[in-house]
């Protein structure tokens, strides 16, 4: 079947953060309204729109959430709908935003991710989003993300002889990039010391490791690309877009320390996209905990296996590297609002590639790629995005 090609022609996005005076969609209608703006859409030329949240109902005790924002938005009588896929949940809704506009089915759609987590304690946040692991076992007997990741980390070590250092590169970096970002979460610069002596949360993993709890929302328009100069003068080619999903449960898994999903939306994004890991300039990936960005260098082949550690450790992900990887400074500084954190992503690419990411701008920037995880990697979403 023939597909048309699609750009996206407009982003919008809320600073990532805590803020106790906002609710959900407060936060949701501010990135929306400036989404609309950029595009230079009214919403009453809005014909669908796709809302990514994984947890409204347990965090904010919301439930029927994508007309809930979407009536506040001004879209009226059009089809408004929730797609939950855990920490890829506005991953997902971007692939079905993109996909409907291939398919011809409509020209202008508004894609958007929020949560509003900091309404909970922390304890029961862990709760919720460990329901996003298979709660009939893991999540039965304690596995919390962090505990997972852990697990993954320790094994990581073990067959690759990947170390904390390296690990800690990752947040150093990372947090470099954040503090430069006026719209992280955590503008905070750490330094190899501090990552190394962070308080443990899951041994191996520090407070350093693992991704914050915050509140956000991000959006992106999307249209076919024969009409995308109607409304920007910068519009963004979506070259190749793929979700995948895998098993659940980590026990499930012949490998913890790769994500099949992962490495099979890679290669269907490369093959649509025609092109390869060496083409890729620079990438937003799914750092929810810093071995999840080493694995994630890994399973899109920017490093051969096992070595996305020593890859981070050596400087080469880095703003001025060879291959900036979360320039934005990822989940890790930027923040991680996870129904949020997929389409932020693609705001973020979106915004290098039309050279407009000020201090984070990256060198090279024709090319890049988005990876949103979900879960311990049952779902996988990747994009990749070019100047058109």
């Amino acid at each position: 079947m023939g597909m048309r090609s699609v750009a996206v022609i407009g982003i919008g996005k809320t600073a990532f953060g805590a803020f106790p005076d906002r609710d959900l969609r407060s936060l949701a209608v501010e990135a929306g309204e400036k989404c609309l703006a950029d595009a230079h859409v009214s919403p009453s030329e809005v014909e669908a729109f796709y809302l990514g949240n994984f947890a409204g109902p347990a965090f904010v005790d919301q439930n029927h959430i994508a007309p809930y924002v979407g009536s506040a938005l001004g879209l009226t009588g059009v089809p408004c709908t929730r797609i939950e896929a855990a920490c890829a949940s506005s991953g997902a809704a971007f692939f079905q935003a993109v996909s409907a506009v291939g398919a011809g089915l409509y020209d202008l759609v508004l894609v958007s991710g929020v949560e509003k987590m900091t309404s909970r304690p922390t304890a029961k946040v862990a709760e919720i989003l460990a329901g996003a692991g298979d709660c009939s076992g893991e999540v039965r007997v304690g596995a919390t993300f962090p505990a997972l990741f852990a697990m993954i980390a320790r094994r990581h070590m073990y067959q690759y002889g990947t170390t904390r250092e390296m690990l800690a590169a990752v947040a150093v970096k990372n947090h470099a990039n954040g503090a430069k970002n006026p719209f992280a979460h955590m503008r905070k610069v750490i330094t190899m010391e501090q990552a190394l002596a962070g308080k443990p949360v899951s041994d191996p993993l520090t407070v350093f490791d693992c991704s914050l709890i915050s509140d956000g929302a991000a959006a992106v328009m999307v249209a076919p690309l024969e009409r995308a100069r109607e409304f920007t003068g910068k519009p963004v080619k979506i070259l190749g877009i793929a979700q995948t999903s895998d098993h659940v449960a980590l026990d499930s898994k012949e490998d913890i320390t790769t994500f099949r999903a992962v490495r099979l939306a890679a290669e269907k994004a490369y093959k649509m996209a025609g092109v390869t890991a060496r083409d890729i300039e620079f990438a937003e990936l799914h750092d929810c905990f810093t071995i999840a960005e080493i694995i994630a260098t890994e399973d899109l082949e920017f490093v051969p296996k096992g070595e996305g550690g020593r890859y981070a450790l050596e400087g080469r992900t880095c703003l001025k590297g060879e291959r900036p990887v979360n320039p934005s400074g990822g989940l890790k500084s930027k923040g991680h609002p996870v129904g949020a954190t997929g389409t932020g992503q693609i705001c973020d690419v979106v915004a290098q590639l039309r050279g407009e990411a000020g201090e984070l701008q990256v060198a090279r920037h024709s090319i890049g790629l988005a990876q949103n995880l979900g879960g311990s990697g049952a779902t996988a979403v990747v994009t990749i995005l070019a100047a058109a």
